[in-house]
């Protein structure tokens, strides 16, 4: 006789011809914590570089989209510190990605094609329009600083150019931002790993409310109370989106939201929600009080980068336990069996 591939049944588990019933198997059902000493997905390779670039390109996303609008309504010290925190956050995201592949050519080998069923190919293309008129518009801030008559020839041509196309720039980076903190939960969710993949729905909302936050957070402690107005219903909105869409994630999840609780992993969702709602709440007496949206955008930061620390630790782990990736299997065979599998047995893998 000979197993199935997660070893829960026979292919003699099949009706005998005279309607007998199933056949007994004569092969032990494999228990979940060995699957034979074998996983059945391999977890990803990735390390901790990847979760510190989703969380720093959530911030630059979101920043270069504060930005934006703050150029647009007249507040200049909340568009400098959103230009600026957005090339800060989106060259260490950029230095994270780069040391989990290994070589920056790696990278560059992507822009060789465009593949819009990959979420990787489609994702670097997004980061290669992105980051050009991030950096060009953050230049044109610190253009902006240097004292009129301080610079002569080329460079007040330049810092003129700069001065000139910094603002669309700034724009462009805006219209751009948010498929920067949302397509990164795209490429968790297209993989193999059960506590990603089943999170696809409600993931990409969870990761741009925690960008919103984390950016809004950052605009709090950058610019004076008198103009970070925005940012603190940015971050405030952000917050709110996070924390409804990971409740309602966890419930679509499954079985597959148990990494979520526990372990490592556990902690760290527990510390996101603690400081996102504590930054949240701060946000509604940050307007009176310049120390207040301090702490308050701190921990609004802190929250972001626990809750995709967090994520990324319980995908780890659901990767590394079958009993995630066998009884969703099962349960949606046995559910979808008689009209999508129609040669399956009820009840099989």
């Amino acid at each position: 006789m000979s197993s199935d591939r997660t070893g829960q049944g026979s292919i003699h588990d099949r009706p005998g011809p005279r309607g007998r019933g199933a056949e007994r198997s004569m092969v032990p059902p494999a228990e979940f914590t060995s699957y034979y000493g074998h996983n059945v997905v391999k977890p990803s390779p990735w390390e901790h570089d990847i979760p510190a670039y989703l969380f720093a390109g959530g911030v630059a996303a979101g920043s270069s989209l504060l930005a934006a609008g703050a150029s647009l309504t007249g507040r200049p010290a909340l568009r400098r510190t959103g230009r600026l925190g957005a090339l800060v956050a989106f060259s260490f995201s950029m230095v994270a990605l780069v040391h989990d592949l290994g070589r920056p050519m790696r990278f560059l080998h992507m822009l060789r094609t465009v593949k819009l069923t990959s979420p990787m190919s489609v994702g670097t293309w997004i980061l290669s329009v992105y980051g050009p008129f991030a950096a060009l518009a953050a230049l044109a801030e610190v253009a902006g600083l240097v004292p009129a008559g301080a610079t002569q020839g080329r460079l007040r041509w330049a810092f003129r150019l700069l001065d000139r196309f910094g603002g669309p720039a700034g724009v462009v980076a805006g219209v751009t931002a948010p498929s920067v903190a949302a397509y990164t939960a795209v490429l968790l969710s297209d993989t193999a790993t059960p506590s990603w993949h089943s999170a696809y729905r409600e993931l990409p909302f969870v990761f741009c409310g925690s960008a919103a936050a984390a950016s809004g957070g950052l605009g709090m402690i950058g610019a004076p109370v008198t103009q970070a107005g925005p940012a603190r219903r940015f971050a405030l909105g952000g917050a709110l989106v996070e924390l409804v869409m990971e409740r309602r994630m966890e419930r679509s999840m499954g079985l597959t939201a148990e990494p979520l609780h526990d372990g490592h992993a556990g902690r760290l969702m527990k510390a996101a929600q603690s400081l996102t709602v504590l930054g949240g709440v701060g946000t509604l007496l940050a307007g009176r009080s310049r120390s207040v949206a301090v702490v308050s955008g701190v921990a609004l930061m802190a929250g972001s980068a626990c809750t995709r620390f967090g994520i990324f630790e319980a995908g780890q782990r659901s990767a590394k336990d079958p009993k995630y990736t066998v009884v969703p299997q099962r349960e949606r065979i046995a559910r979808e069996g008689p009209t999508r599998y129609p040669d399956h047995p009820v009840g099989g893998p």
